[in-house]
């Protein structure tokens, strides 16, 4: 049966940050994820684990200027520097939380880039990822990378699977895999049953999240038959997590409807 984890940054936002693993746990979920840790104290974060028997299982490298529209500097070349240092912060935060996986995010690319410009990037990017890669091994951490839409995120330097999993075989490292995000890949190739059968047994996979598509609300509103890909996913022995990263209509644990039947028809 697949196991879901909270993303505490999209779901609970009705409680302050540090009591949502209080709420996420009284909802039945054993794991959580969200965008960045950095604005609180490790020790803190680890408490609130303990305290309400959750696992970390995801979170992402600081990603440059966030508030001033930056989304990543991987694959941004002249930031190598800063690339590497915001990985290194993240790996201590790994090693704190007892978290397994980092995403580091690629970055956007400006829309009047020469047309040299996307070979710079893929290998500034490359160059990032196998470092981060080699780091992350020796604390037993996976490094992630999601493509992302165009429409949520204009510019973004990885949009497809297929090309995602080409960089993980370009780097050739183990422990770099793809964030397969199944509303991402919705918006931007469709799909998700056939992405599924041939990424997910490929071990290239370390990390699934669900949205309901087009609007990011629960994962069974909209054009996507969640059910249907719950149980691709069980059929092909995904032993990973998969984040809920949406935003609730009007409530979290209201709107849980669809995981609480899911369970209960599973048990």
């Amino acid at each position: 049966m697949p196991r879901f984890a909270a993303n505490l940054s999209m779901m609970y936002t009705e409680h302050d940050f540090l009591d949502r693993f209080a709420a996420a746990s009284a909802d039945g979920f054993t794991a959580v994820e969200y965008l960045f840790p950095y604005a609180y104290d490790a020790t803190e974060l680890r408490r609130r684990l303990d305290d309400h028997g959750l696992r970390q299982v995801l979170f992402n490298a600081p990603p440059g200027d966030w508030e001033s529209g930056e989304r990543g500097t991987a694959a941004l070349p002249g930031r190598e520097a800063e690339t590497r240092s915001a990985i290194t912060r993240a790996l201590e935060y790994a090693a704190a939380l007892d978290c397994q996986r980092v995403h580091v995010m690629a970055g956007l690319v400006r829309p009047d880039a020469t047309p040299k410009e996307p070979a710079e990037h893929r290998d500034t990017y490359l160059a990032n990822l196998s470092w981060a890669a080699e780091r992350a091994a020796v604390a037993g951490v996976d490094i992630l990378i999601e493509p992302i839409n165009g429409r949520d995120m204009p510019g973004y330097f990885l949009n497809g699977q297929a090309e995602a999993h080409a960089v993980v075989r370009d780097v050739g490292a183990p422990n770099l895999k793809v964030q397969l995000d199944l509303y991402h890949c919705q918006i931007v190739e469709g799909d998700l049953t056939a992405t599924l059968r041939r990424d997910l047994p490929t071990g290239r996979v370390g990390h699934l999240q669900i949205a309901g598509v087009p609007d990011r609300h629960e994962p069974d509103r909209g054009e996507l038959n969640v059910r249907h890909l719950f149980g691709v996913v069980d059929e092909l022995g995904f032993d990973g997590w998969i984040g809920c990263e949406y935003l609730p209509r009007a409530g979290t644990s209201e709107g849980l409807g669809w995981l609480n039947d899911y369970r209960g028809d599973s048990a």
